[in-house]
This record gives C-alpha cells, sequence and structure tokens, in this order.
C-alpha cells in the first residue's frame, strides 16, 4: 500500500467537498424536463443552494415562462415531445426578450448531433445524465466565471428546499437524476409532485 492510499484510509477516505462559485441568492432558475423525476430531483438540487425554481415539461410552457419570468438561468431537457430542445433553444435565442439567458441542455445521450445543434444553436453548456448536485453547481460555477451569470457575495450556508413540500416527499426525492424509467419516484411521491401549486 503506498503511502497516499494509507493516509486515504486513515482518514476514513474522505476528501475535502469541492467548494462552486454560485450565482445570485434567490435567483430563478427554470428547468424544463418532461419527467417529473427530473424535475423534482433538479429542483432539490437547486433548491439546496437557495435558488427559486421554475419548471415547465413542455416547450410550448417553458418558452412563456422564461418570457414572463426572466429567469436568471434555464436547464432544459433535449428529448421532449412534442418541441423538442433543440426548437426551444432556437425559439429562446431568436426572441430579443430571452436571448440573453444562459442555457444548459440536458440529456442521457450525448451524440455529436447533438453537440453540434447545441454549437450551432447557442447553449452555453451541455450536462450528461446521469447528473449530481456537483455537476449542477459546477455547470453554475462555469458560467458564474465566464460571466454569463454574477457571482454570489456572500458564503452563508443556504438549505431553503422547496418549502411547499412536506418533508416525507423531499426526502423520497433522489439525490441523482438518472436518465432510465426503471428510477422513479414512488407512486405517492409522483402524484404529490403532479398536483398544480403556485410559482414562488
Amino acid at each position: 500500500m503506498t503511502s497516499i492510499g494509507f493516509i486515504k484510509r486513515l482518514l476514513g477516505n474522505t476528501a475535502a467537498k469541492e467548494q462552486y462559485v454560485q450565482t445570485t441568492l434567490g435567483a430563478r432558475v427554470l428547468v424544463v424536463d418532461d419527467s417529473p423525476t427530473i424535475c423534482a430531483v433538479l429542483g432539490k438540487m437547486l433548491g439546496k443552494d437557495g435558488y427559486r425554481v421554475l419548471k415547465a415539461v413542455d416547450g410550448a410552457s417553458a418558452i412563456e415562462l422564461a418570457r414572463r419570468e426572466q429567469p436568471a438561468l434555464i436547464f432544459l431537457d433535449v428529448v421532449m415531445p412534442g418541441m423538442n430542445g433543440f426548437t426551444v433553444l432556437r425559439k429562446l435565442r431568436h426572441d430579443p426578450l430571452t436571448c440573453h439567458i444562459p442555457i444548459v441542455m440536458i440529456s442521457g445521450n450525448q451524440q455529436a448531433t447533438e453537440q453540434f445543434y447545441l454549437q450551432r444553436y447557442g447553449a452555453d453548456d451541455f450536462m450528461k445524465k446521469p447528473f449530481d448536485r456537483d455537476d449542477v453547481c459546477r455547470r453554475i460555477g462555469v458560467l458564474v466565471a465566464a460571466g454569463r451569470l454574477p457571482p454570489r457575495h456572500h458564503a452563508d450556508p443556504v438549505d431553503a428546499v422547496a418549502p411547499e413540500l412536506a418533508g416525507e416527499v423531499l426526502d423520497a426525492i433522489p439525490d441523482v437524476a438518472m436518465p432510465d424509467p426503471e428510477h422513479q419516484l414512488p407512486e405517492g411521491v409522483y402524484q404529490e409532485l403532479q398536483r398544480p401549486r403556485l410559482i414562488a
């Protein structure tokens, strides 16, 4: 065993958690995905960092929300029924009201054609499923470093997760977003997340 391996074992293999630069506390982030599971998981991750999460399950409502709410950032799924993510991306980029908003595309299938369209239509980044909170924080940090999002000016810990959800529902939401249907929410949780709610 090497000395590094011994030290890791001695310390319980606990590496220091990577710190990411975040954007403004309370910034609105629009999550667009036809999967309630992905919306719930990503919403939970963003809520833990103090963001206000808006959700859309299709392209038309995503465009409407983006125009009306002017989010600081959009996470947009590539594969959706009806209007796919590329079409939504193109429409948002050609609209003077939304062309400035940073957009991170998400998909479970990273193909060369997706990369081509992301570059052609102006997505800021791509995040492959499955992803976890570190992946999300890393994407936001890159956008802050590039000047696409303003930096957060304090280091206060934030834990403002979806206050409209009961604790047991929140606990049932996984911490990693998986692309395949076998990693779905329990039925009761799925139904609870489907209930209409006012967006704070």
